[in-house]
């Protein structure tokens, strides 16, 4: 996570109130589900060669 990010972007509770080491764990094979920047529920599209997940306010991240 960078400097900038106040919430997880898996379970979106605050990423600084305790460790997410499931959400951690669970990240290395999932999509993000939350945006990290504003807590919105992100549009999240799994495909064959990667995904992407879209915020209404801050764009698309893909992976």
């Amino acid at each position: 996570m960078t400097t900038t990010e106040l919430w997880c972007d898996r379970c979106g509770e605050p990423a600084t109130a305790t460790a997410h080491p499931a959400c951690a764990t669970a990240r290395r094979l999932e999509p993000p589900r939350f945006c990290p920047r504003c807590r919105r529920r992100m549009k999240v599209q799994v495909l064959p060669v990667g995904w992407s997940a879209v915020c209404v306010e801050h764009g698309e991240v893909r992976g």
